[in-house]
């Protein structure tokens, strides 16, 4: 595998500024950022509306952008599955017009990826299904008229579901960002097996690790990378064998910001040593 560019997520940093955002991105030894625009689980800038303006001053190398939704609740499985994306048809509308807005401001900022927690994919046989991928439809539509890929975060699905979806609605500025430790936390199925499923869909990856759920209906445990259940070095081999030459940002969920840095610097270390062998 070729060295990639590898990043970090900016709300794993924990900032609220965009020169906190520089600095800790070379403290980690970062290349580049996945950068949340502004909602109650990523981020809230002290930028507040001149974000844009002050992100294209600071000339970061930016991967993506991402954007979530007031009133998610990442509490339990399955208060995430009740409140998160597009799942509620109640708040849909409310939530395109948001994602539509943050499509605007990641064309503003040249960047090609928008990725997004799309809510749990109902399954073929739901009521629910055609108007939830309607839903989708109408996002991805909208991306690709600004020039934006709309990136969906697995781990709220199988990759059967997810690849049944994507095959469904065949849209190209429909696309995934693939975080194999959700696959795990969310108790879906092997990362490895679903590289393969989804390895053409692929256009930017979240690199996080994590143990599977002890009892059903509970979340699993997000850990620092290369001490879970993914395998590190045979989710990089199977990136590679599906020709994935995009950036690894590292995901680090912790409210303890000291520790939450020191895990980053070394992920980023462990990722520069599978790749390069040394």
């Amino acid at each position: 595998m070729a060295m990639p560019e590898i990043g970090v997520c900016s709300w794993s940093l924990k900032v609220k500024s965009v020169p906190e955002l520089q600095r800790l991105l070379k403290e980690v030894g970062a290349a580049c950022t996945h950068v949340a625009l502004g909602d109650p689980n990523h981020a809230v800038w002290d930028e507040g509306p001149d974000l844009i303006k002050a992100l294209k001053n600071a000339h970061l190398d930016i991967s993506a952008t991402m954007i979530g939704y007031a009133g998610e609740d990442y509490t339990t499985p399955e208060t995430i599955k009740k409140t998160g994306g597009f799942g509620d048809p109640a708040t849909r509308r409310e939530r395109l017009e948001t994602f539509k807005r943050a499509v605007e401001m990641t064309a503003e900022l040249g960047v090609e990826v928008l990725a997004s927690h799309a809510g749990f994919i109902p399954q073929p046989t739901d009521s629910d299904r055609a108007s939830f991928l309607d839903s989708l439809g109408e996002a991805a539509d909208y991306a690709d008229q600004k020039g934006v890929i709309f990136a969906m975060e697995t781990g709220q699905e199988t990759a059967e579901l997810l690849r049944r979806t994507l095959d469904e609605l065949s849209m190209e500025s429909l696309k995934v960002n693939f975080d194999p430790a959700n696959m795990i936390l969310y108790d879906m199925g092997d990362p490895i097996h679903a590289v393969e499923l989804l390895g053409a869909d692929i256009v930017h990856v979240h690199l996080k690790d994590g143990r599977a759920p002890q009892t059903p209906g509970a979340w699993g445990e997000e850990v620092p990378l290369g001490a879970g259940e993914v395998g590190m070095s045979e989710f990089l081999e199977a990136l590679a064998g599906s020709e994935y030459s995009g950036p690894l940002v590292v995901e680090r969920a912790s409210e303890d910001q000291a520790q939450v840095i020191a895990d980053i610097r070394k992920g980023v270390h462990l990722l520069r040593k599978l790749i390069t062998g040394a």
